[in-house]
């Protein structure tokens, strides 16, 4: 199928393109970029007056298959994926079964390529049953596909198990992906500890449950030579200390949550569960120094952190909600907002939700020069809209930002060159 894409404003971050320019796409694949382009296509898209970007890659989104079906599916998060201009889903393996078998990659990879609608790759589980004892089988795992591997936010029965861990996976070259927590300082905690959860009545978690855990994970790094990778931290001090070991030259990289960048504990007033989420929004000042990090390049990427949750879920006293937001549709536009703020300039912003997320995992996404895989959104920058639980396709509704005014809408988003979405 050949699909020719007109007058867009194409943003490929990769060649540092930023022009007019039509894209013809051909057999999955980028075939030409110019200025008014003759080829004849069975497909004729008209993008004036939007942005053609590559598809966005999130490299945290939990599909919930397998696992609870009242929570989503691989089919349901793949279309909210799609509807929000991403193709390809980094998996977490927090899966049930956990990712920790590759019988479970199989069965991801099976159905997802049933659904055809998003990419996802499942990271592997780095111990068994993510209990923090047992390593996994890490070599197995990244040979039936998982691009990295994390124990999410469980912790390791001892700093021995993780170190051996780590020296596993450097043996191999395995990206290590840490999604820092101290367990028993978060304990009970169901938001940032600070004035406004003693206002509320409600257990904090402190800053130095993130920071105290970063830090030993640096050490780690340093004395095993792993990749590594930061997920979605919160903390000031973590993008300090981040950016001081990319000067001592660790290869190590970091994301943030979209939320963490626009949100802050004080928007918790009320007793919203929706707010109740992991890591939990911070203060100013965190939200400051997270910005900061994105802007230096300290926080190479930014994602949604997409946690589907049934109704009940949240549906109880703040304290006894469980924490996470749906995000997959509104990460693009809540992403926006910086651009609206002047935080970021466009190309940046499409750098950090596409390039730099792939470049991290080392998978072949994020870029839409002549020859790539056709993994294209095609957004309208100036579209109002606003997310219902009626127009919602995750399973999930829990957001804080449900009914609430966003401007920037995907119109189109094509995978391997087929059309998965369109307004």
């Amino acid at each position: 199928m050949s699909i020719l894409i007109q007058g867009g404003r194409l943003i490929d971050p990769a060649s540092q393109t930023d022009m007019i320019a039509d894209l013809l796409i051909q057999d999955g694949r980028v075939a030409a970029i110019g200025v008014d382009l003759q080829e004849q296509a069975e497909q004729v898209i008209d993008a004036s007056g939007q942005v053609v970007c590559p598809g966005l890659v999130d490299l945290s989104a939990h599909s919930r298959e397998p696992g609870p079906a009242q929570r989503g599916s691989i089919k349901t998060e793949s279309r909210a994926a799609a509807a929000g201009g991403v193709t390809t889903l980094i998996c977490p393996p927090t899966t049930n079964p956990v990712v920790d078998s590759p019988a479970v990659v199989e069965l991801i990879k099976d159905r997802c390529e049933e659904t055809g609608i998003t990419r996802i790759l499942p990271m592997g589980a780095l111990t068994k049953g993510l209990e923090g004892d047992q390593l996994a089988p890490l070599y197995a795992l990244a040979s039936s596909g998982c691009v990295a591997f994390s124990n999410g936010r469980n912790p390791f029965t001892s700093s021995r198990v993780l170190n051996r861990a780590l020296e596993y996976a450097a043996t191999h070259d395995l990206l290590v992906v840490f999604n820092p927590e101290d367990a028993a300082l978060a304990e009970g905690g169901c938001m940032h500890d600070d004035t406004t959860s003693t206002r509320l009545g409600l257990n904090g978690i402190p800053s130095t449950a993130e920071t105290i855990e970063v830090a030993r994970c640096l050490l780690l790094v340093e004395q095993t030579g792993v990749r590594a990778h930061f997920g979605q931290i919160s903390c000031e001090r973590s993008v300090h200390m981040i950016a001081e070991a990319c000067e001592r030259g660790l290869p190590v990289t970091a994301d943030v949550a979209i939320q963490n960048l626009l949100l802050i504990d004080e928007n918790v007033n009320g007793f919203n569960s929706a707010f109740h989420l992991q890591p939990p929004l911070r203060g100013q000042l965190d939200r400051a120094g997270l910005i900061q990090g994105v802007i230096t390049g300290a926080i190479q990427a930014i994602c949604s952190n997409h946690h589907p949750l049934e109704k009940a879920a949240k549906e109880a006293p703040f304290a006894n909600t469980e924490p996470g937001m749906t995000g997959l549709e509104t990460l693009l536009s809540l992403s926006l907002m910086l651009v609206e703020q002047q935080i970021l300039e466009l190309p940046q912003l499409i750098e950090k939700l596409t390039l730099a997320p792939a470049t991290i995992m080392g998978i072949d996404a994020g870029k839409l020069s002549v020859g790539s895989r056709a993994d294209v959104c095609i957004f309208n920058p100036e579209l109002s809209w606003s997310l219902t639980p009626e127009t919602s396709r995750s399973r999930g509704k829990n957001t804080p930002f449900m009914g609430y005014p966003l401007r920037g809408k995907v119109t189109h988003t094509l995978l391997n060159g087929h059309t998965v979405y369109s307004l």
